[in-house]
């Protein structure tokens, strides 16, 4: 290898390095010796794949997403009532299989409770007439949802998983 392309590759590494915390893999790849396999690629952890499969699952068990691409408008209350029954039962049984959720907030809506200055915003959301810096009492209003077991299974390795159903063709 040359003087300018060691010099080339010095400068790119470096700025990699200080933008992106990684050396280019055409720079890894050229001082890999021959006899070295390159790794294999780690398994993708994509959380947008996890979200599509649970929507997959809560369609393939529920219906869920047919139920809410269709236009509901000319449809009575009772036939409305009736498909979100059925919908509701499927999709609850389908989280309740891969997922388990417990309360934020141990008290019953209505219940008066404090809330301490450290309040994490994301766990207990305040409304109403809000003060800054210091303790607060309130009404549980919703008690809000954690996960506490999740239990997906195995992404596909090889399907597009940007698929939440298949079409269904019927061949006569």
């Amino acid at each position: 290898m040359g003087f300018g392309a060691r010099v080339s590759f010095a400068f790119r590494s470096f700025f990699a390095l200080l933008f992106s915390g990684s050396m280019p893999d055409d720079i890894l790849e050229s001082l890999r010796p021959a006899s070295v396999p390159p790794p294999p690629a780690a398994p993708p952890t994509d959380e947008g794949d996890r979200a599509v499969q649970l929507l997959a699952i809560l369609q393939r068990d529920g219906r869920l997403i047919d139920f809410f691409q269709e236009d509901i408008a000319p449809y009575d209350d009772a036939q409305v009532g009736a498909a979100a029954r059925d919908v509701q039962t499927h999709c609850r049984a389908a989280l309740a299989r891969y997922l388990s959720f417990e309360p934020i907030v141990p008290e019953a809506e209505g219940d008066r409770v404090g809330v301490d200055a450290a309040n994490d915003p994301a766990r207990i959301k305040l409304i109403g007439a809000v003060s800054t810096g210091s303790a607060q009492q309130g009404v549980v209003q919703h008690r809000g949802w954690q996960v506490t077991r999740l239990a997906l299974p195995p992404l596909p390795r090889e399907n597009d998983r940007r698929i939440v159903a298949p079409a269904e063709i019927e061949v006569a």
